[in-house]
């Protein structure tokens, strides 16, 4: 297996009052310091602490899309916050840990650890700035990081837990970026990661979000060994619902080569049905309280925690 290393302007750098040394965002800056209200560079604050990175063609209006029709109320995406935090529940030791939510976007998962979790330091992360800043906005208390997870700049061993629901299908070098998951976890540390399932129902939502690939839970289990996780957990999400999802994405297949527009209108369409769906919440709610005791063969969502060893 390839090894990560850290940057080497991480090394040396002392213990700050953030759970981590934090390297300097570029050659000529100091030592970033969490004050508890953002980020100490010199004389200035950053609300959030940006690390360089390339374009990836993702844009701030693609965030805003997505998270008008789906978002906080969606029924698989609260089903996946349940489960992500449940799995972290049952799976980490560590009784003050340090989570750090990679692809937090709007900052969903992050307040359900805050609350569920009540002992933990929590960090946000993402590539995208512009939702990070918002957040920012709402929650100065939070730290938040923007950075490109397949060069990430941070420190080996820092983290007790990572969370990334829906950020590897969206990274052209998934194993490369599962390397450095598991470079930043402490022994022992575990990772939930989730990913959409079905490689054959690739359609104009995959297309319109940037996907690069959907999963199967072998794939997935495949990319967290090749990085040298344990695979602790490995199930489905939406197997209720599994039936009808596949029938829609199929039909929603023949619409791969329509207009931008076109595609995006079907997209809206498809996730506004789903949006604040009693019915579906309902099948959500009883599959996520057999979850523990069942795991699913199929569904919309590949989900699995991977442990570095102690």
């Amino acid at each position: 297996m390839k090894q990560v290393s850290p940057p080497a302007a991480v090394r040396g750098i002392q213990d700050s009052v953030f759970p981590f040394p934090l390297p300097p965002i570029n050659a000529t800056s100091g030592t970033p310091q969490w004050t508890g209200n953002g980020f100490a560079i010199g004389d200035s604050i950053r609300p959030v602490l940006s690390y360089a990175l390339e374009d990836s063609g993702w844009t701030d209006e693609l965030t805003d899309f997505h998270e008008s029709q789906a978002g906080e109320h969606h029924y698989i995406d609260i089903a996946s916050r349940k489960i992500a935090l449940s799995r972290l529940r049952k799976y980490l030791t560590n009784p003050q840990p340090v989570i750090m939510d990679i692809g937090c976007s709007s900052g969903f998962m992050v307040r359900d650890i805050i609350e569920g979790m009540p002992n933990a330091q929590v960090i946000g992360a993402d590539y995208i700035l512009g939702p990070l800043l918002k957040l920012a906005a709402n929650h100065p208390e939070w730290p938040l990081l923007q950075f490109d997870l397949t060069q990430s700049p941070l420190p080996s061993a820092c983290l007790d837990a990572a969370v990334l629901l829906n950020v590897f299908e969206h990274i052209p070098d998934d194993a490369l970026a599962a390397q450095h998951v598991f470079r930043m976890l402490r022994p022992g540390g575990v990772a939930v990661i989730e990913v959409p399932a079905g490689p054959d129902l690739f359609d104009v939502y995959d297309k319109q979000l940037m996907h690069f690939r959907r999963y199967t839970s072998e794939s997935l289990a495949a990319l967290l060994r090749g990085a040298g996780f344990e695979v602790l957990d490995s199930s489905h999400i939406g197997f209720f619902l599994y039936p009808a999802f596949a029938f829609v994405k199929r039909r929603n297949q023949k619409h791969l080569n329509a207009s931008a527009e076109q595609q995006r209108q079907i997209v809206a369409k498809s996730m506004n049905m789903a949006k604040n769906n009693s019915l579906m919440n309902l099948l959500m709610a009883a599959e996520g309280a057999l979850s523990a005791a069942i795991p699913y063969p199929k569904g919309i969502r590949c989900v699995a925690v991977g442990r570095k060893s102690a």
